[in-house]
């Protein structure tokens, strides 16, 4: 005789119905809470000076409130905004396909049970992350003996290696099984064929990972800019940014000091306007890498 639990059922999903409500409840909280900044750039990028000045940021614009003029400053000449923007995504981009070649293939050498040294390397690796030559001793050597001065590979060489996306990888690719890599080789494959068409497919998710983190710092680097660019014709964007708002600030304050009155430059919006141009663009290309993020990989057992 059958015996019907109706109304387990019924209490298991009504059960199931409230969690999934109070997660999507809390997580489009947390969304809010995250836009609501960036929301207020945006609006601030698009306020008179005096309003921010005098009132503040606010949630809502209206007309009389609303000016360009951050961007008629910032856009004051283009043709400089588009250099930098095509050296940016130009180091961005070559930077990332390269730092992940390298710290994939790195990660994958050191996730091999079958090679000896594995521990030895690992250990040369993480003691770098605990002490530095300093400033001065990386300068010389970027200037003096790799001449970075005024060349593009200035920005791209010195992001490249990341220990952390490296220990990343390395715990990724030990995930997968090894009898995979043992049936390749039995099949004849090479060490590249394993890497490219074994290792690297089924690291789509991590290899999207680190292409998000290192096209950020690609996308976010001015330091190494400050350092060896002295042409301003190479200049990436963050860089030439932040030029172009020191040099307004340092006009103000001058203004302030000496009694010379200049036109009144719109600071604070410009502030705001520098922030949507540099990070505008990186924000479209989470939603490509998105789908790696939230999918999950299952790999299946391999028998013997």
């Amino acid at each position: 005789m059958k015996v019907k639990h109706s109304g387990h059922k019924i209490k298991t999903s009504m059960d199931i119905k409230v969690f999934n409500f109070i997660g999507y409840l809390l997580t489009a909280v947390f969304a809010i809470v995250c836009v609501i900044p960036f929301y207020l750039v945006l609006i601030g990028s698009f306020t008179k000076e005096k309003q921010i000045l005098t009132k503040g940021f606010s949630f809502f614009l209206s007309i009389k409130d609303f000016a360009l003029d951050g961007y008629r400053c910032i856009l004051k000449s283009p043709q400089s905004i588009f250099s930098a923007y095509g050296v940016t995504i130009y180091v961005t981009l070559l930077g990332t396909v390269l730092a992940i070649l390298i710290v994939t293939m790195t990660g994958y050498v050191l996730s091999r049970p079958d090679f000896p040294w594995r521990n030895k390397f690992s250990f040369f690796y993480f003691f770098t992350t605990l002490f530095s030559g300093g400033l001065v001793p990386w300068y010389l050597l970027c200037t003096k003996f790799l001449h970075f001065n005024n060349h593009l590979y200035a920005l791209i060489i010195p992001g490249l290696f990341s220990v952390w996306n490296m220990i990343i990888s390395k715990s990724f690719m030990k995930g997968i099984p090894y009898e995979l890599v043992e049936s390749a080789k039995m099949d004849g494959a090479s060490e590249w064929t394993v890497y490219a068409k074994i290792m690297m497919p089924l690291s789509k998710p991590l290899v999207a990972t680190l292409a998000l983190f290192t096209a950020l710092g690609y996308w976010n680097d001015w330091y190494n800019c400050m350092l060896y660019i002295n042409d301003n014709t190479k200049w990436n964007l963050q860089y030439m940014l932040q030029n172009i708002l020191n040099s307004a600030e340092s006009m103000t304050r001058i203004a302030n000091q000496t009694g010379v009155v200049v036109a009144t430059l719109p600071t604070e919006s410009m502030k705001m306007a520098m922030t949507v141009i540099a990070t505008g663009p990186i924000i479209l290309l989470y939603p490509f890498l998105q789908k790696y993020f939230v999918k999950g990989m299952t790999i299946g057992s391999v028998k013997g």
